[in-house]
């Protein structure tokens, strides 16, 4: 197997860390470089540490910054990027549902416009792999395609907005550069070690349901009839390192979500039942919990992020028919969000006091 060049970014974060992992799993990588901010040097080197047992491939830490021309690197790791590098994988960014407009601009547009630039300065590129969102669709409804990207009539926050912007940065190298575009639904914790690095997403849930264990009873919130689409990380990582490699990926858009989604009724009555072995009774609107947090104190308290109650309405649907077509034949596929619950459940109680994997509510 001939063993390829890697330049990644988003490193340490959750996924380009899997990511990574898998890579050298499969002993598809040489060397590999991992852009990286200079305040997360620490974390940076703690995750090469761990890392170099996987694999005798090289791996580099350089320093740099997307939102910056030539991604604020050294002249030096320039020259040696552009003259070394066949895979980019593009995955920093702002992922925070709360984030302000301005920074999410910076990282999320500005900064897929300088990985673009960049790009198309390497000598040797055999594939760009930028990770998206399927939530590029915001409050679109009905199906939505692989092959469309249509801008919605609204976004649900600047997260959402500013990736689709980034999106269409890249769709606009289709033809110019072998890119594979990827998006995910809701990234969750493995499947059968539960294990995650942030407690957001469907953690908020749980965050709620924690702070309010103490009551007799707890509500329905809102008619919880739409499809929420949360896949968990080792697919995300198997399916894209998959579709970013074969020749078929070229050119294509994935959704990388749960073909058989569940309802977020049935979400909330599973997590609710193995955390505190209670059923749901009664319901109250689900303008009322937006309504409360509006005030600090209260997302303080229950650890929620206001922009999550907007995934309790969702009219979209993910068709990933094409990931599908393209993942047959491997032994890749998606498992039932059911089968994983108990799992990601048990995770988050035996580390819910660790306030490291805790989002910060503001």
């Amino acid at each position: 197997m001939n063993r390829g060049v890697y330049f990644i970014t988003g490193f340490p974060g959750f996924l380009s860390l899997n990511i990574v992992e898998e890579l050298l799993r499969q002993n598809k990588a040489s060397k590999i470089f991992f852009l990286h901010l200079g305040s997360m040097r620490k974390q940076a080197e703690d995750s090469i540490w761990k890392l170099e047992s996987l694999s005798e491939a090289e791996l580099i830490l350089v320093e740099g910054d997307i939102t910056a021309p030539n991604l604020d690197l050294s002249v030096e790791d320039i020259h040696k990027i552009r003259d070394e590098v066949e895979f980019v994988w593009h995955l920093a960014a702002i992922y925070d549902l709360a984030v302000p407009m301005d920074l999410a601009q910076n990282v999320n547009v500005e900064g897929t416009r300088h990985v673009n630039e960049f790009c198309q300065t390497i000598n040797g590129l055999k594939r760009y792999v930028y990770f998206s969102t399927a939530f590029i669709a915001g409050s679109r409804k009905g199906e939505v395609l692989e092959s469309e990207l249509i801008r919605p009539d609204r976004f649900h926050n600047f997260y959402e907005r500013t990736k689709f912007e980034a999106e269409v940065l890249v769709e606009g190298l289709k033809g110019i550069l072998p890119v594979t575009i990827i998006r995910p639904g809701i990234v969750k914790g493995h499947t059968e070690t539960g294990e995650t690095i942030k407690f957001d997403g469907p953690y908020f849930i749980m965050n709620m349901f924690k702070q309010l264990s103490f009551l007799p009873w707890i509500p329905y919130l809102g008619e919880g009839s739409s499809f929420i689409n949360i896949v968990p990380v080792e697919y995300v990582v198997r399916a894209s390192v998959h579709l970013g490699h074969e020749e078929v990926g070229i050119g294509k858009t994935y959704h990388i979500t749960d073909p058989e989604p569940l309802t977020v009724k049935e979400v909330y009555e599973k997590i609710l039942w193995h955390m505190l072995k209670k059923k749901p009774v009664g319901k109250i609107p689900l303008s009322l919990p937006y309504w409360a947090l509006r005030f600090r104190l209260i997302r303080r308290y229950l650890r929620v992020e206001r922009e999550a109650l907007d995934y309790f309405t969702l009219q979209g649907r993910f068709n990933c028919q094409m990931a599908q077509e393209d993942l047959k034949g491997t032994s890749i596929h998606c498992p039932t969000l059911s089968s994983q619950i108990e799992h990601m459940v048990a995770f988050y109680l035996q580390h819910s006091l660790d306030e490291k994997l805790h989002v910060k509510i503001d």
